[in-house]
C-alpha cells in the first residue's frame, strides 16, 4: 500500500462542501421567499376583516344588551379554534402584529361567551340547534388521522384547521330558521367572517403560485369547506342555495334522534313549529301531549 492509502482525494471534500453550502442557501432562500411571500395584500385585507368581524360582533352585542341573532355554538367552536391554534404564543418569539392579533382572538373570544352567560335570558335557543358533537366528533378524528405529526401540539393545530372550516355552521343554521331578524350588527359579523376567508384563500393561491413547493393541505380543506358554506349562505338570499335544506335536514334529523331519547329518559322532548312559515322554532312536549296540539 502506498503512503496514500484510506485518503479522500482532495477535490470530493470541497465537492461535498460545496453541495451541502448549496443545500443550505436554498433552504435560507427558501425560507426568505416564505417570509416575504407571506405578507402579502390578501393576508393583510382577511386579517383586518376578521378583526372588523370580530369588533362588529362585540359591538352588536355591547349596543343591544342582548344576544338575540348570534349562535352561542359558533362562539364556543371559535373559542376552541384559537386556543388550540395559538399555543405557540407560549414557546414561540413572534412578531407584535401575530401577538397582538392571536391575544385579541384569545381574549375577545373568552369576553364574548362571559357576554353570553351574563345575558343568558336574552339567548335564543330554539334558534341555535345545530349539535356541538356533531361537529366536534368528525373534526377530532380528522385531526388524529391528517395531522404531519402525533405531537399534541401538532394534532391540536390541526384540529383548530378543520374545526375552523365549520365553526360558522351554527350560525348560518341560526340565521336559516330566523329570517325575520335584520340587524345590521349580525349581519356585518357574518359577511365579514365569510369574506375573510375568501382573502386568506386569495393568500394561499398567491402563496402557491408564488411558491411552487408551498403547501398546506389542512387550512386549505378547512378554508374551503368553510368557503362552501359562506357561498351557500350567500346564494340563499337568492333562494339558489345548495346546501341549506340539506343542513337544516340532518339538524332536524339529529334534533328529532335527540327528542325520542328525551321522550324515553326524561318523559319530555322539544318539537319544532314554524311562525309565518318562515321562523322554525322548538318547543317543550310532554310524553302524552298530542302533535296538534303544538301547531300555531
Amino acid at each position: 500500500m502506498g503512503d496514500d492509502e484510506g485518503e479522500v482525494p482532495s477535490g470530493k471534500p470541497a465537492l461535498r462542501g460545496s453541495k451541502a453550502f448549496a443545500a443550505v442557501g436554498k433552504l435560507y432562500n427558501r425560507a426568505r421567499l416564505a417570509k416575504l411571500y407571506s405578507w402579502n395584500i390578501f393576508r393583510y385585507i382577511g386579517d383586518y376583516l376578521h378583526l372588523f368581524g370580530v369588533c362588529a360582533l362585540l359591538i352588536t352585542l355591547a349596543k343591544n344588551r342582548s344576544c338575540a341573532g348570534i349562535s352561542r355554538s359558533t362562539q364556543v367552536l371559535y373559542f376552541l379554534v384559537f386556543v388550540t391554534r395559538y399555543l405557540d404564543l407560549l414557546d414561540h418569539s413572534q412578531t407584535a402584529y401575530l401577538v397582538f392579533f392571536k391575544v385579541t382572538y384569545i381574549v375577545t373570544s373568552v369576553i364574548v361567551l362571559v357576554i353570553f352567560y351574563k345575558l343568558d335570558s336574552t339567548y335564543d335557543r330554539q334558534k341555535d340547534t345545530c349539535s356541538l358533537a356533531v361537529i366536534l366528533i368528525p373534526v377530532c378524528c380528522a385531526a388524529l388521522i391528517l395531522s404531519e405529526s402525533h405531537e399534541p401540539q401538532e394534532v391540536l393545530w390541526t384540529f383548530s384547521r378543520f374545526c375552523e372550516g365549520f365553526a360558522m355552521v351554527p350560525q348560518y343554521i341560526f340565521c336559516y330558521r330566523d329570517r325575520t331578524t335584520k340587524d345590521l350588527g349580525v349581519t356585518s359579523y357574518v359577511f365579514s367572517m365569510g369574506v375573510y376567508r375568501v382573502f386568506y384563500a386569495a393568500n394561499w393561491i398567491y402563496k402557491k403560485v408564488q411558491m411552487p413547493h408551498y403547501s398546506d393541505m389542512q387550512s386549505w380543506l378547512g378554508g374551503l369547506i368553510e368557503i362552501m358554506f359562506f357561498a351557500d349562505y350567500l346564494l340563499s338570499f337568492t333562494g339558489l342555495s345548495l346546501l341549506r335544506s340539506m343542513v337544516l335536514k340532518v339538524d332536524e334529523k339529529i334534533n328529532e334522534m335527540k327528542e325520542k331519547v328525551e321522550m324515553k329518559v326524561l318523559g319530555t322532548s322539544s318539537s319544532t313549529y314554524k311562525i309565518e312559515g318562515e321562523t322554525e322554532l322548538r318547543k317543550r312536549r310532554k310524553a302524552d301531549e298530542p302533535e296538534e296540539a303544538l301547531e300555531l
